[in-house]
């Protein structure tokens, strides 16, 4: 769930990381030695699991990740912009929908609160939305849950934590994920040649954890995708197209939309794109386990053509929705005024202020930053209408 713009993330093993820690054994390491020594290698989509969710000795069910103490900063940390022009775009699709009550407004991995928080800035100048609105935090992290909770204290609005969205309520939901997906679990295959294998997490000759080559598995190129040459690396993601079915399902069935945010690539292609970051800086995906983040870039062309299948299956719905083609971040805070923002914002500010705000505006959205490697997708109504998503 970090920032790859600080810096762009390299996919080779930092082996001068493990050089500085020669001496450091996580608990997790010593115990995922100890499984794959006994039952084998396992998945590379197991690794990240048991890495980023043990209960015991997962990152983000112990770790405080977010902020300049932590191990990287996204975009909500970065300006308060960000999160509020994403709540004038979940308010006007709110309107647009016909401003059903309550106004369930939910957020996928909301780290410490701060896009929830910049979001109602914006949402509670409309009053009639402000009186409707009750909000839906999903958090598997207990140290991240308290601090979203210090984060909102203040505010008189009804709010619910989640553990998973198995219980959000059967309505109408608001969708908001900002880097949640990038650090669901991938699968990777490895082409040998004429064949696919799994790539799996196992022991070298030393017994230090490793990459190596598992059985083969089945792979099915998209149409528009080319044959992928020896030694490509190809990943997916089931656990992230499950959940995105379950969001489209959910709002076929009851109503509202969604808005979801991550780095990641429109345009299917291949390549490693497992990452680590630790302490704002990149780590080798396989030293530190339970200690460090671990993410892949989010392959939103599947994520598309997953919602989309989901709401083909209720053609028909009291609810028509639309999955319009993704966009990059950069055009959407630009095309929902950022730089209108950042002028409000500068009004009565010192020099040194306003070359700040102009600084994040060139973080969020300059195409060498944020704006390009970073895409969003929505599921909206068909009748909603607000640049930059066509209809279709």
């Amino acid at each position: 769930m970090s920032d790859p713009t600080e810096p762009h993330r390299s996919n080779a093993p930092d082996t001068a990381n493990r050089a500085l820690l020669p001496d450091q054994e996580t608990p997790l390491e010593t115990r995922l030695k100890r499984m794959i020594a006994t039952g084998g290698p396992i998945s590379v989509a197991d690794y990240m699991t048991l890495c980023l969710t043990d209960p015991e000795h997962g990152y983000y069910t112990n770790a405080q990740p977010i902020g300049q103490e932590g191990d990287f900063i996204t975009a909500p940390e970065i300006s308060q912009m960000f999160g509020e022009i994403i709540g004038i775009f979940m308010l006007s699709v709110w309107q647009q929908s016909g401003r059903p009550s309550p106004f369930h407004l939910v957020e996928l991995g909301p780290g410490r609160g701060t896009l929830m928080r910049d979001m109602l800035r914006a949402i509670t100048t409309d009053e009639a939305a402000a009186r409707a609105l009750h909000i839906h935090l999903v958090e598997i992290s207990p140290d991240l849950r308290q601090e979203q909770q210090t984060c909102l204290a203040d505010l008189p609005l009804p709010a619910e934590w989640h553990g998973s969205l198995k219980t959000l309520p059967d309505a109408p939901l608001f969708f908001v994920a900002n880097e949640f997906f990038d650090c669901l679990p991938v699968h990777q295959w490895i082409v040998t040649g004429e064949a696919v294998h799994e790539r799996v997490v196992g022991l070298d000759k030393e017994g230090a954890l490793a990459f190596g080559v598992g059985p083969i598995r089945a792979y099915h190129a998209r149409s528009d995708q080319a044959a992928p040459e020896k030694g490509a690396i190809l990943e997916k993601s089931p656990a992230s197209e499950a959940i995105m079915a379950d969001i489209a399902g959910r709002l076929a069935l009851r109503g509202g939309a969604g808005l979801f945010i991550d780095y990641g690539y429109v345009d299917a292609g291949f390549g490693d794109t497992l990452q680590a970051l630790k302490a704002h800086g990149h780590a080798d995906p396989l030293a530190l386990p339970g200690k460090q983040d671990l993410t892949a870039h989010v392959n939103f062309s599947a994520l598309a053509d997953c919602a989309r299948a989901e709401l083909a299956k209720a053609e028909g719905s009291a609810n028509p929705l639309t999955v319009p083609d993704p966009v990059t971040q950069g055009t959407f805070l630009l095309n929902l005024g950022l730089l209108e923002r950042a002028g409000q914002l500068g009004t009565s500010k010192s020099h040194r202020e306003q070359e700040a705000i102009q600084s994040a505006v060139e973080r969020l959205a300059g195409p060498d930053q944020m704006g390009n490697l970073f895409k969003t997708m929505a599921i909206l109504p068909q009748a909603v209408t607000i640049p930059p998503f066509s209809v279709g």
